[in-house]
């Protein structure tokens, strides 16, 4: 659904009675968005947790993993917009009154995930990884290019990310498979949602990437059961969150070989701990979960406007359910 115009050009006089918006996050610069959201919603009385003064005041939350009780005081919400795009956070807590809760529909941070997962599908497409040991040991080492259309490419998990994802990939030419737990049609992309299908949509890929959700069915979803059932050498990558994935799993494939390669933006604990396996493991690539943020010159006003469709009385738009996690 697209932007609706008419409530973004509402008047100031209106805009002095949408209330005020609560800001939380501990990565995001509550400055660059306070500046990006007045650009549509000059009046709006924005203020950064803990200096909220009246919680009453406060119909709008514009946050990214609260802490516990954070709803609690603010009695007149009528919108939470999650900072990001898993709602993961938002799961299960007791503090949650029942509103409309709403992801962000940002450009930006869609060409951010689909630049990173290109990159990292790439590298291992084009053999990055046996180039930069060889330059270790000061080699030429040639390897003859395989085609793109001959590198079969799975992304597990086809929402609004995985879904980018997958079409970018089609689109720079790889044989593209979705999985998904209900149908979906995307273009240039093979999709599968029948679970009988599974075992074989793994065994069929060179490249597996992981785009699910963490919802309480993802949790450890990619055990050591799906790495058995890819083909020996299959690389994976994980750009969505690190509970999805059984980590001792994937070491043991890393080891044996049963995993070729694996490149990491997420983990079970963030930071990374110092002692933890991955980083002495020289066929694993690791980032500091940065695959994609929010960018809030472009996300702004996707915010404004669902405050505006809710102080109008409308249904705000880009909807999750906390309760399955989407």
């Amino acid at each position: 659904m697209s932007l609706d115009s008419s409530l973004l050009e509402a008047d100031s006089q209106n805009d002095e009675k949408l209330g005020a918006l609560v800001f939380y996050s501990k990565f995001d610069d509550p400055d660059e968005w306070t500046q990006a959201l007045r650009a549509y919603l000059p009046d709006l009385d924005i203020r950064v947790y803990p200096d909220v003064g009246n919680p009453s005041d406060v119909l709008y939350a514009l946050a990214w993993q609260p802490p516990e009780g954070f709803f609690k005081s603010f009695e007149n919400m009528k919108l939470v917009v999650n900072l990001g795009a898993g709602v993961d956070s938002l799961v299960g807590r007791n503090d949650l009154p029942d509103l409309p809760i709403c992801r962000l529909s940002d450009d930006g941070m869609l060409a951010l995930m689909r630049s990173y997962v290109t990159f990292a599908v790439i590298r291992y497409a084009r053999d990055m990884p046996a180039f930069e040991a060889a330059k270790r040991r000061k080699e030429w080492h040639y390897i003859h290019p395989t085609p793109l259309d001959q590198i079969k490419v799975g992304v597990l998990g086809l929402g609004t990310l995985g879904s980018e994802v997958a079409q970018g990939l089609a689109q720079t030419g790889f044989d593209v498979r979705g999985w998904d737990l209900s149908p979906k049609n995307l273009p240039a992309v093979k999709t599968v949602c029948d679970p009988e299908q599974w075992t074989s949509f793994l065994g069929d890929l060179d490249i597996l990437v992981n785009m699910m959700p963490l919802t309480p069915k993802t949790r450890g979803l990619i055990d050591a059961s799906v790495f058995a059932a890819l083909k020996p050498g299959t690389n994976f990558i994980n750009a969505s969150r690190g509970d999805v994935v059984d980590e001792a799993a994937l070491i043991d494939a890393l080891r044996s070989g049963q995993v070729g390669g694996a490149t990491l933006d997420v983990f079970i604990k963030e930071p990374l701990e110092p002692d933890h396996p991955f980083w002495e493991m020289e066929n694993v690539y690791i980032t500091p979960h940065l695959a994609s943020i929010t960018v809030p010159t472009s996300a702004a006003k996707n915010v404004a406007e669902n405050i505006r469709r809710v102080n109008a009385g409308l249904e705000p738009l880009h909807q999750v359910n906390p309760k399955a996690g989407f």
